[in-house]
């Protein structure tokens, strides 16, 4: 497996969050053309109380959110899309680490009207192109990002988020 999920919160086992996550960096790494099995990661699979610590540790936001990123590298490429990592000497292409939070994620997807499954696989993608260097702080980079999310997703068979 190219991304290691750690599970801190059991109802993510409930929630199949390996299956998820897998399907998400395949169905990202399709699409943009890279070498999935070469693809190192990690996703931190919690609950509001340990993604709020990580926010104020890594942000200075002391609240809780959806999802949280750790780029190995800095890929950005304002106003257009990042340019693909290449593999490294040993052929692995470092992404980066995600913590995404259940109890977010379920609200949010109950407030929205969405599937569980498929909010979790929308903000799984959104965090693993932010590990390649994709961003939304501009309007120009959002729409980038936001139409390689919907993308991603229409291919894996699931409605635009946005």
């Amino acid at each position: 497996m190219p991304i290691e999920v750690v599970i801190e919160d059991a109802r993510w086992e409930t929630a199949g969050m390996d299956a998820l996550a897998q399907a998400a960096i395949g169905a990202l790494c399709a699409h943009l053309g890279i070498d999935v099995e070469a693809c190192e990661g990690a996703v931190l699979a919690c609950d509001d109380p340990r993604i709020r610590e990580l926010n104020a540790g890594f942000r200075e936001k002391d609240k809780a959110t959806n999802v949280l990123s750790w780029p190995a590298e800095e890929r950005a490429n304002p106003g257009n899309r990042p340019t693909l990592p290449q593999p490294d000497f040993e052929g692995a292409i470092e992404l980066g680490d995600v913590a995404i939070s259940f109890d977010t994620c379920a609200r949010e997807a109950d407030e929205q009207g969405k599937s569980f499954d498929h909010h979790v696989t929308h903000l799984l993608v959104h965090g693993l192109l932010h590990l390649l260097g994709y961003d939304h702080i501009t309007d120009e980079d959002a729409e980038i990002m936001e139409g390689t999310e919907t993308e991603i997703l229409v291919i894996m068979g699931l409605p635009d988020p946005y």
